[in-house]
């Protein structure tokens, strides 16, 4: 058994921070594919009980523990390796700031986006995509023009707060049905150097799930 799992599937911009950063470190660690979209798992009161609560996914186990939500495992991930960690008091707090800004203004609306558009049985109301993409507008706007100043988020190297950031950006633009990279040159050549990281996978290879059969 490898030293670390992660339970996740290969939809989940989520569990991809997670799933990168286990790569990009060398670590020693596979996937535990859950169902999602077939039986719903992490709903299950099975999986509520025995794998998160929260009843979703990511969730990291490693050494008895069982760790969920991105930002924990990637704050764990990177104090364990001392790869991709902010340094001081100054950059940690930098790097929370802009994770928590992930989750609630960039990644935070593309995930719903993307699976209301591209996934969900019907497709969300033209009105509720609308008003969800004139958020992605402006939250990706921030992000573009904070990288216009630097390489990465934080300065001159990768932190797990661009980790975080790049969760969705990977995904292939028809399923967002906008291309982010084209519109926005700063965050597309920000990519691109993650991207040359060693270690780096892209979300459909590195985690099991896809494509989905027919539903």
């Amino acid at each position: 058994m490898a030293e670390y799992q992660l339970y996740c599937f290969a939809q989940s911009g989520n569990a991809y921070r997670a799933a990168l950063m286990l790569n990009l470190i060398g670590a020693d660690w596979e996937p535990i594919w859950v169902d999602f979209f077939g039986k719903g798992e992490p709903r299950s009161p099975q999986y509520r009980a025995n794998v998160n609560e929260m009843g979703e996914v990511p969730v990291l186990a490693h050494q008895g523990k069982k760790l969920s939500q991105s930002g924990v495992i990637l704050t764990y991930l990177a104090d364990r390796s001392g790869q991709f960690r902010p340094e001081g008091e100054d950059e940690n707090l930098e790097a929370l700031r802009w994770i928590i800004f992930d989750n609630q203004k960039v990644n935070g609306f593309l995930g719903p986006y993307r699976f209301l558009r591209c996934f969900a049985k019907p497709p969300a109301d033209p009105a509720v995509l609308a008003f969800l993409k004139g958020r992605i507008d402006t939250n990706i706007a921030i992000l573009d023009k904070r990288l216009s100043s630097r390489p990465f988020v934080l300065g001159a190297r990768p932190t797990i707060a661009d980790l975080s950031l790049v969760g969705y950006l990977y995904y292939p633009a028809e399923e967002f049905g906008f291309d982010i990279a084209t519109q926005h040159k700063n965050i597309a050549v920000w990519l691109d150097r993650i991207k040359a990281l060693p270690g780096w996978k892209h979300p459909y290879d590195l985690m099991p799930g896809h494509p989905l059969p027919d539903r």
